[in-house]
Order: C-alpha cells, then sequence, then structure tokens
C-alpha cells in the first residue's frame, strides 16, 4: 500500500516460458528461450554459415538454414556439440526418398527414429543400452526432439491441422536411439548400408511404436528367430500379407548373442524371417461383400494353398542391435508405406 493507503497493483511480467506457448512454436512441453547467446553457442558447433540452406521442410517447404536449425536444437535444449547431429538428421529427413511429407499429414502413427552410429554415440552420451527407448539421456531425448520442433516450426506439422494421426505416439515427442555396436555380433546398420567403420552417420526409418518381443524360453537360432517374427506377423493387421514397406527389428543383446553364437549372419536373420513367416492364401480371401481384406484382391486366380511372406522382401527388413544386456528382450518396429508413395530409410555422414 501507498502512504495514503492506495493499494498499487504491478502487473507481473509476462512468464518467458509462456510467450514460446502462445506464439505456438512449442511440442507440447516448455522450451528453452532461444536467446542470441544460445543460439551463437549452437552455431558454434558448425562450422556452416548460419544463412546457409540445409534443406526445405515439408509439407509447407519452410526454408531450413542453419540459423533456424540453431534457433529449434536450442529449444529442444540439445548442446552445441549435438548440433552436427541434428543439421544430419535434418538432410536425411527432407530427403525426398523419406517422403516427410507423407507422414507429415498421413492418419498413420509413423515418426522418424532416428538411429545413431558410429563414434560419436559414446562421444555425445547416446544411448544405446538400457531404455534405449526410454527416458534418461540428454542427447537422445534433445536430438530427436529438435526434429520434431523442425517438423513443427519450419515444416508447418501441427496436431490437428496437418499432423492428423488417427493417435500419434509418443516417439513424436523424440525418437532417437543409438545402435548398441560393441555388443552386436554383426556389422553396424552404417557399415552394413556403404559406410566406414569410423564414420558418424544418422538413419532415419519412418516407424511405428516399437512393439516390445519377450522371449526368455528360446535357445536355438532358428526358434528364437522364427519366435521373433511370429511375434511381429499381426503388425498393421493380421492380414497384411505382405507388408507395405520396411521393418526395423532391433534385437537386443541377449537374442543376439543366442543367434550370433550359432554363426548366423545378419541376411541369415533377414532370410529366416521373410522365409518363415507366411500364411496361406485361402487364410486371407476377401470378405464376403467382396471388399479387400488385405494385400489380396484377387485372390480366386490363385493358388489357394500358396504361402504369403508377411514382409514384402529381404531387402525391406532392417535389423540393429540395440538395448540392455539383462533380459532376453527385443522389439519391432513397423515401418510406414513402402512404394512410389511410401518412405524409405535414408543415412546421412555427420560432419566432423
Amino acid at each position: 500500500s501507498s502512504p495514503g493507503g492506495i493499494r498499487i497493483l504491478v502487473a507481473a511480467m509476462t512468464d518467458e516460458m509462456e510467450i514460446w506457448f502462445e506464439r505456438g512454436v512449442t511440442d507440447g512441453l516448455p522450451v528453452v528461450p532461444p536467446t542470441r547467446e544460445r543460439v551463437d553457442r549452437m552455431l558454434g558447433g558448425t562450422s556452416r554459415a548460419r544463412e546457409a540452406l540445409v534443406a526445405e521442410v515439408p509439407p509447407n517447404y519452410g526454408r531450413a538454414t542453419v540459423e533456424k536449425l540453431a534457433i529449434n536444437a536450442v529449444m529442444a535444449g540439445c548442446r552445441p556439440e549435438y548440433f552436427p547431429v541434428v543439421l544430419a538428421v535434418v538432410e536425411a529427413a527432407c530427403d525426398p526418398a523419406f517422403n516427410l511429407h507423407g507422414q507429415s499429414g498421413t492418419t498413420n502413427a509413423t515418426s522418424p527414429l532416428i538411429i545413431v552410429n558410429g563414434p560419436i554415440r559414446a562421444r555425445l552420451g547416446v544411448n544405446c543400452a538400457a531404455g534405449v527407448f526410454g527416458p534418461g539421456y540428454r542427447a537422445n531425448a534433445t536430438i530427436g526432439r529438435a526434429l520434431r520442433l523442425v517438423m513443427i516450426n519450419l515444416g508447418g506439422t501441427k496436431a490437428g491441422e496437418i499432423s492428423m494421426s488417427t493417435f500419434g505416439h509418443p516417439g513424436r515427442y523424440t525418437y532417437c536411439i543409438g545402435e548398441h555396436e560393441e555388443v552386436s555380433p554383426w556389422e553396424p546398420l552404417h557399415v552394413e548400408r556403404g559406410h566406414a567403420p569410423d564414420e558418424s552417420t544418422v538413419t532415419v526409418f519412418p516407424g511405428e511404436g516399437p512393439f516390445i518381443i519377450n522371449d526368455h524360453l528360446s535357445r536355438e537360432a532358428a526358434q528364437l528367430v522364427a519366435s521373433l517374427g511370429w511375434s511381429a506377423a499381426g503388425v498393421w493387421n493380421h492380414k497384411s500379407f505382405p507388408l507395405y514397406g520396411h521393418t526395423l527389428w532391433v534385437i537386443g543383446p541377449e537374442h543376439a548373442k543366442t543367434i550370433g553364437e550359432a554363426g548366423w549372419s545378419k541376411l541369415d536373420v533377414k532370410r529366416h524371417l521373410f522365409e518363415t513367416v507366411r500364411r496361406r492364401a485361402r487364410e486371407l480371401e476377401p470378405g464376403p461383400d467382396g471388399a479387400e481384406s488385405g494385400r489380396l484382391k484377387h485372390i480366386g486366380a490363385s493358388d489357394p494353398d500358396a504361402l504369403i511372406p508377411k514382409f514384402p522382401s529381404v531387402e525391406e527388413i532392417m535389423v540393429v542391435v540395440a538395448g540392455g544386456t539383462a533380459g532376453r528382450f527385443s522389439a519391432v518396429v513397423p515401418g510406414w508405406m513402402g512404394g512410389e508413395i511410401g518412405a524409405i530409410p535414408v543415412t546421412r555422414v555427420i560432419e566432423a
């Protein structure tokens, strides 16, 4: 109160966290305010000029300059040393082959899953082991979140406007893992895709949420791989034979050890999945009204006992090793669409 007894009310300053919600530039969670000082520090993580164009982000094709990406990386909570990874992720996601445009507006639940490979995993503290899909690691959480904020703020992918997924999934906040290369019996994903072991890369995969497979019983490679495959037989739906595109297996270290010690290569795993998980054509017939149920529109013209594969090809099966070493678990991540209107995984090298 003033000496004269008149109460003077002073309006509180606007909360700096609320401003960003009001501007519509968040993913529903608070963001780090992108002050000039913070953005300049982020730009110190790359030698690229701040005005350089990295990509045009679908579906609105907003211009993703280095500076604009730095702003979104700051808001996501990234450290400057993460920024080269963010740049590579945006380049990969905006490759036309990945079809970010389609994924941004689909009624399905796909989201770009980022897989980090190479020496940079250790330098940045990218989680590849226990809880790999979960919380607790800043690098995974903020690199994945940076892409989602870029999709919202530069691509226009806002929920209920362009993003029309019926359900979505939690990976639409952040979806980033590292491959646990050190415990894998096989070549890591980036080497399989043509890169040197000492290079660091990101691969973006158009993925739904992970489905966890619990198999503490199988002890033989053939038995275990078949178990992993049949556990995934119902993804999309039980009559989707074959699927439309890629499928990613994230095989846990204990399962990978069982398979690897039997002398199986990664290609052996893929071939066994493709050859084993099949259903008879008669089980995939259209419904009584003649409408398509599954992928076979003209079942009467084919052999009703023909075995139809769940997966479209060996090449569209992907395998990485990740997760902890204290349980016999693996995961399958269903992909999105394939073919001319779909998406394929894309890999980019992270700049030194």
